[in-house]
């Protein structure tokens, strides 16, 4: 708190919080008049909402928390680097993103693979982010490229907004409830 009131912190955020304990942090805050969250990074993607949606869209929508949210692309499965009929890869981040290997985001990705096409050859991973964007609740996904070519790939859905069709699309195409 002091540091907030010295200038020299202008936004606090947390990380990982569940709705309950970011409602108990933003009550505290109230209570004791000191600064509270002002931003979340939750896990979230296209092919990760339940976790996020359930509860905490909710909570930062009514009170005006910021949301960053990390891993927008994936693991990297929001690339259309993995194919269904491709080769095994062999690494601990592939073995990570096997757990989004169904039906049903192979499936997305073949949709969002068509919207980009549709958009004038755009990636999967700009649908990935422009579908982000495209909800006022999102302030700005955190995207990790490795490299300059991802970097500039990513940088590619700047500008790119979906429109409430394709949103709509792929929101049916990703819902954790079917």
């Amino acid at each position: 708190e002091d540091l907030v009131r010295q200038g020299k912190v202008r936004y606090i955020g947390c990380s990982n919080y569940p709705a309950w304990r970011l409602m108990q942090s933003l009550w505290y805050a109230d209570r004791d008049k000191v600064s509270g969250f002002d931003c979340i990074q939750p896990h979230y993607s296209l092919v990760h909402r339940l976790e996020f949606e359930r509860e905490l869209a909710d909570v930062c929508r009514t009170y005006g928390i910021g949301v960053i949210p990390y891993s927008p692309l994936g693991g990297g499965f929001l690339t259309g680097k993995y194919k269904k009929d491709g080769p095994g890869f062999d690494s601990q981040r592939a073995n990570g993103v096997k757990k989004y290997f169904s039906r049903r985001n192979w499936q997305l990705l073949e949709k969002m693979e068509e919207i980009g096409s549709e958009n004038g050859g755009k990636t999967i991973s700009q649908v990935a982010l422009a579908w982000l964007l495209s909800d006022p609740l999102i302030s700005s996904p955190i995207i990790g490229p490795r490299t300059m070519e991802q970097l500039q790939d990513n940088l590619g859905a700047a500008g790119f907004g979906l429109s409430t069709e394709e949103k709509q699309i792929l929101d049916d195409a990703s819902n954790p409830s079917q």
